[in-house]
This record gives C-alpha cells, sequence and structure tokens, in this order.
C-alpha cells in the first residue's frame, strides 16, 4: 500500500547517524543521498532514503520548522532482528521509549521495540510471530 513516506529532522547528521546504524540491523540501508537545489527556500536541504535492496522508501529530510513527532513501524524479520535494532538504536543516540518483548495487547505473536530517534519520532521494530 505505501510506496514511500517521509520524517522530518532539524538534526540531519545526527538522523542520519541513527537510521543508518537501527535500520541496518532490518536489512535496510541508505540507497539515496540528495541535496534539494531546487528549492529556492532551502537550496542546501539534504534528504536520503532507506529500503531494502535499491528501493527507497523511507526519507530523512532536513528542515528549519519544527517538527511534528511521528510513529513509524519497521517490519523484523524475527525477535532478534527487534532486539538488535532496539540495541543499535539506543548505541546511535535514540532514546527508550519501549524495550523489546511481546506486546500482546496488540494481538498474540506481536513482538516489538520503541525508542525515540533524535528528533523525538517514535521509531518501532516489529515482528508478528503468527
Amino acid at each position: 500500500m505505501i510506496d514511500h513516506l517521509s520524517s522530518y529532522t532539524r538534526d540531519y547528521d545526527a538522523a542520519v547517524r541513527f537510521y543508518d546504524a537501527a535500520l541496518g540491523t532490518l536489512g535496510c540501508s541508505r540507497v539515496m543521498d540528495m541535496v534539494t537545489t531546487w528549492d529556492p527556500e532551502f537550496p542546501t536541504r539534504r534528504a536520503c532514503a532507506y529500503g531494502p535492496g535499491k528501493q527507497p522508501v523511507f526519507w530523512v529530510v532536513e528542515t528549519r520548522d519544527e517538527c511534528t513527532p511521528r510513529h513509524t513501524a519497521f517490519s523484523a524479520a524475527d525477535n532478534a532482528a527487534v532486539e538488535a535494532f532496539y540495541a543499535a538504536a539506543l548505541e546511535a543516540g535514540g532514546a527508550d521509549n519501549g524495550p523489546p518483548g511481546p506486546r500482546e495487547h496488540y494481538h498474540p505473536g506481536y513482538f516489538g521495540a520503541f525508542v525515540h530517534d533524535p528528533d523525538g519520532n517514535n521509531i518501532e521494530a516489529v515482528c508478528h510471530n503468527h
């Protein structure tokens, strides 16, 4: 259903360090970097995209504006990947928002971990153990 989505950051370098580390544990890497030279309001705006393979799915875009926190959940292959995501995210500057574990109140077999990225976004890795 979703082709791609974007999140915004006021501290681009911190966000890139965070997502390089956290998403790498889920089999995603930075697949694109660009500068929006065509934007007369912010011609030095940086942006990058992460995804599996070469597909740019999750974009991180630099902004000068205040950021509205968002929630994004990334699929994990298994519980170990959720745990690796959580550890890498904290090591890369994320803040705990719920350690790895079952979340049966969502549904049986739901195993997730939550962190806040450097901009306060609620970032999750989840495995649905059906």
